[in-house]
């Protein structure tokens, strides 16, 4: 597939086009119109259209998208058939709630190892998944093919962490420590993801909502 330069914007709706066709093939459904799955996500039928025209000719005028081929370019585009392999760092909390309850494979991804530096948990499973110390990380990387890491280790040693995977030339670290990982001047992809993020902006619409209400109210409107 030819690679094109897009917006991180375009690059982020990406995965919702994917869920929602996703949903819509689980409901029977095999075709739809750009009207229509911009409605469903929120978005102009313009934007949906402009969207997918940064990767080529999706649809067909007066028919609209093949539900399953349109899942299948849009996997592709987020190269969910490249056999990307991860590994994940630090079986904590965070790191054993996504080893249970994330499907790594669902989406195109390998979790093939973890570790950590409880001596009870290393040389053990968990899910399927070996967890082996942390001070055989250097050699699991020189040995093997690794894309991805999951970082949940505590947020006191993210940074140093880091050193050691950016070293390695790692592609992508998939970041859950809390602290804002950023890598001037490696090749490395940071993805940071914080929680409260999404909490927080929800509660600012929450509040700014209620304040409409309450300047509505003083006003003597309904």
């Amino acid at each position: 597939m030819k690679r094109v330069k897009v917006s991180n914007n375009v690059i982020r709706r990406m995965p919702r086009y994917l869920r929602k066709l996703d949903e819509l093939a689980e409901n029977g459904v095999d075709k739809i119109s750009s009207r229509q799955l911009g409605e469903q996500l929120g978005l102009t039928s313009s934007q949906v259209r402009q969207d997918f025209n940064c990767f080529g000719e999706f649809g067909q005028q007066g028919y609209g998208y093949n539900v399953a081929t349109l899942r299948e370019r849009i996997a592709a585009i987020l190269g969910m058939d490249r056999g990307f392999t991860a590994i994940l760092l630090g079986v904590g909390n965070i790191g054993r709630a996504l080893m249970e309850n994330f499907c790594f494979t669902d989406w195109g991804v390998s979790l093939t190892a973890a570790f950590d530096i409880k001596p009870a948990l290393i040389g053990t499973e968990y899910r399927g998944v070996h967890i082996y110390g942390m001070d055989e990380l250097d050699r699991y990387l020189s040995e093997n093919k690794v894309d991805i890491a999951v970082l949940t280790v505590p947020k006191t040693v993210a940074v140093g962490v880091t050193g050691t995977l950016t070293a390695r030339g790692i592609d992508a670290i998939w970041n859950f420590t809390n602290v804002e990982l950023t890598e001037p001047g490696s090749r490395t992809l940071v993805e940071n993801v914080h929680f409260s993020d999404s909490l927080l902006s929800l509660c600012y619409y929450v509040a700014e909502r209620s304040d409409e209400a309450a300047a509505r109210a003083a006003r003597g409107e309904k």
